[in-house]
This record gives C-alpha cells, structure tokens and sequence, in this order.
C-alpha cells in the first residue's frame, strides 16, 4: 500500500484531499512544514502545501528539491496567486507534478500514487534508445532511465525484433532476430531509494544518465520537433497546456528552443500528444 505525505499547516488544506487519498486506498501521513525535511523518506511519495504560511516560495522550492535529491516523488499545490520566479524550476523539480488550480490537484496525486514503489516497479514503455546502443524505459513514476547492453547473459548485443511487455508491467521479453530472448525485470529501470539522506549510488547514477542523455541533444531541434508533434496532432499550446498540466509560456519556450525539458518532462508531452517518447527524440543525427 502506498504511504503518501501532506505537507501543511492548515486544516482546510488536510480536509480538502484527505478523503480523496483514502479513498484511492492509501495510507496518509500528515505532518507539519517544521517537520517536511525529516518525514522525507524512500517509498513515500509527498504533497506539499505551496499556501503554506510556514514558508516562503524560496523554503518551499528547497523543499522541493531536497525530497527530490533523495528519490521521493513530490507534488506541490500552488496558490492561486503567482509564484515568481521559481515557479518554473518547480515544474521542473516535481516532474510536472504542480497544481495551480482545485482541479489540477486529483492529477497531481494520481502521478504521485504511480511513484510509489509498486508503480516505480513497473514498465510503462520500453523501446530500443535512439541512439541505439540501449534500451530505454519510462516507469510508473515517468522517470526514464537507460539500460546498457548487453542487458541480460542471453543478449547477444544483435537487432531486437520484438518487445512485450506483461500484464502486470514489472517484466518484458526481448525477443532478438537471433532467436534468443530473454525477460526483463522493470526494478532494474527503478532508481534505488536513498538510504539515511544520502542518494544511492544507482539513483545518482540514474539522474547522470539522464543528464547524458540530453546533453547532445540540440535544443532548437527538439522544440521544432516537439512543435510538428503537437500540429500534427492538432494541438494547440494551450491545449497542450491544459493536458499536461505545463504552462502555455513553458511549452512555448521550449519549442522555441530557449529550455530542453528532461526526459521526465519530454514524456509527459509525448503522451498528452499520443506518440512514444522515442518519437520526440527522434529529431535527426543529434539525437541518434
């Protein structure tokens, strides 16, 4: 069962989206701001309260970020009023996972129920990289990680002719043009959890790998990519916006190249445009 964390300070907040998590057959904890830094820990996803008299919005993106450094999936419910200029690195601390309006919130605590260890273990895609030398998985929390090959004793390293993934997500057979295969395991996709405050090994390197994975990426080519995505699918920025829960002047900056997302975020859009997330990268010789 999923333990879930509300962050806040003030009763109308924990009466508001207490019975919605019971209801979704979680466990909830509900702790003070004062408190947020030491109920920080691995498997329990967490709900801060952005209205929060306790901090301000420079406390609360600090927040943000340490659970997010030790693994934990966070979500922030934001005032009705702006929130400057850390606004945007929010979006980008919390995958996304930021409400700004009531009706935004139930999205924001279903990704976070996904981020719970059960979820985390699960493969919500699986293709062969872009870059073709790996495979690449996004898990149930959308976090997206690479797989060197070999990935298996019986992965002769040739063409995959087939990936299925099973009923309950948490393996995949591979299926290569030699006639091997071999069966996967979602877990090895899942970053580990930090352990005592200090990130894990496997969660630093899943976060470098990430980093790796965009860092030849061209900028101006994604977003062009991203924007003949979304006009095939006849989308507007704004509806982009309202599926994905990312501003409009976001989505705008990055198709105009002015901010590369992480893959956490570039999977976000693929599935509020209906295409894979391989289909986002696939922008040419720098993504390849």
């Amino acid at each position: 069962m999923t333990h879930v964390v509300i962050v806040t300070d003030r009763p109308s907040f924990e009466s508001t989206w207490m019975p919605y998590l019971t209801r979704a057959g979680v466990t909830v904890e509900v702790v003070h701001p004062d408190r947020c830094a030491s109920a920080l820990g691995p498997s329990k996803p967490v709900l801060l309260d952005g209205a929060s008299s306790a901090w301000d919005e420079d406390e609360l993106l600090a927040h943000a970020a340490l659970a997010r450094s030790l693994s934990v999936a966070v979500g922030v419910v934001l005032p009705s009023s702006a929130f400057g200029a850390t606004e945007d690195l929010l979006d980008d601390v919390c995958a996304m996972r930021v409400a700004r309006r009531d009706e935004e919130v139930p999205r924001v605590v279903a990704s976070l129920l996904r981020a719970g260890n059960a979820a985390r273990a699960r493969f919500e895609y699986l293709t062969v990289s872009p870059r073709g030398e790996a495979l690449l998985g996004v898990a149930g929390d959308g976090s997206a990680s690479l797989l060197a090959r070999p990935a298996h004793t019986d992965d002769d390293g040739g063409e995959i002719s087939a990936i299925t993934i099973a009923e309950d997500a948490q393996t995949a057979t591979i299926e290569l043009t030699s006639g091997k295969r071999f069966v996967l395991e979602a877990s090895r996709f899942a970053p580990s959890p930090a352990t005592n405050g200090t990130p894990s090994s496997s969660g630093q390197l899943a976060a470098a790998t990430q980093a790796l994975a965009l860092s030849s990426i061209d900028g101006t080519k994604l977003g062009a990519r991203i924007r003949e995505l979304r006009l095939a699918a006849n989308l507007t920025q704004a509806e982009l916006a309202r599926r994905t829960g990312i501003h409009r002047p976001n989505i705008a900056r990055v198709e105009a190249g002015r901010h590369t997302p992480s893959l956490e975020t570039l999977a976000r859009l693929a599935a509020a445009i209906g295409v894979p997330t391989a289909s986002v990268l696939d922008i040419g010789g720098d993504a390849s």
